[in-house]
């Protein structure tokens, strides 16, 4: 999926990253927007990006920082006049939510388990003090093995 000449020329004024804006300056945000769309319309991995889009990690941290300040939303409401377009964008937003959460759920889960681990090592003092004949503690070990 690409984007036609036409929806480009309704898009373009409102890149950041244009000249005249101040600060950093993007190279090509046609080629960055069809990129999006790429990854998005088929659910890809982001290092399977083509080269021709340039660096799949660049892509990827502006993706993040767009996402993170709501860009394609505000983007897709401007389209008011491009039914296609704003569909488009609305799915780039869609994708870049399921992305943070996913994001947010590795996260918990990585400290999660920093916070098992360490309750691990803790009790690891612990196991050695209980007997090897306690009942309580190691019965399903025996069901196990049985």
């Amino acid at each position: 999926m690409k984007l036609r000449n036409a929806q480009w020329e309704k898009l373009e004024p409102l890149m950041t990253g244009k000249a005249g804006d101040s600060g950093a300056r993007a190279h090509n945000n046609r080629l960055f927007i069809d990129a999006i769309l790429w990854i998005s319309a088929g659910r890809r991995l982001w290092h399977d990006l083509p080269l021709r889009f340039g660096k799949w990690n660049t892509t990827y941290m502006r993706f993040l920082r767009w996402n993170k300040n709501a860009v394609w939303r505000r983007l897709a409401a401007e389209m008011h006049d491009d039914q296609e377009l704003r569909m488009m964008l609305e799915r780039i937003a869609d994708f870049g939510e399921e992305w943070s959460k996913r994001i947010e759920h590795r996260s918990r889960k990585t400290d999660s388990q920093a916070s098992y681990d360490a309750a691990m090592k803790q009790l690891g003092g612990l196991r050695a003090a209980l007997p090897a004949d306690d009942d309580s503690t190691l019965h399903w070990l025996r069901l196990v093995r049985e």
